[in-house]
């Protein structure tokens, strides 16, 4: 889901500023979707993927001995050292839910790649595809 929202919401709102303050690089001047492949520095990405390790390695641990998704420092909504629910029903519920909202939305992102990478446009104006076999 999260990254769904990281796909759209480039499309209502940019932070001020620079991204990249050494490369001269504003917020404003990313696009949205696959464009901003190669407009970010590496360095960005760089950023990016540390963080994730960190958060990967570092405060969401597996724990063999626990559900998917039901991590020790991760409370509810994935809040870190956030209160967590007690175990039962209701916990169980919820973290399969949240296994099936996941999937939901790696289906949706796929989806928007491809479109994007159709049409130039996460929203998908197919007007811009030329190239469909159905024209």
């Amino acid at each position: 889901m999260w990254a769904c929202m990281g796909y759209i919401t480039p499309e209502y709102f940019k932070w001020p500023g620079f991204c990249s303050p050494s490369k001269g690089v504003a917020f404003t001047d990313i696009p949205n979707g696959l464009a901003a492949l190669s407009k970010v520095p590496g360095a960005g990405w760089v950023q990016i993927f540390l963080f994730c390790g960190v958060l990967e390695k570092g405060l969401f641990v597996y724990d063999p001995s626990r559900a998917p998704g039901d991590y020790e420092n991760g409370g509810v909504l994935g809040v870190p050292n956030g209160s967590t629910l007690p175990a039962g029903e209701l916990k169980s519920r919820k973290l399969n839910s949240e296994i099936a909202n996941g999937r939901l939305a790696m289906m949706a992102i796929i989806g928007m790649f491809y479109q994007d990478g159709l049409t130039g446009s996460a929203w998908g104006d197919w007007e811009l595809y030329t190239d469909s076999p159905l024209r």
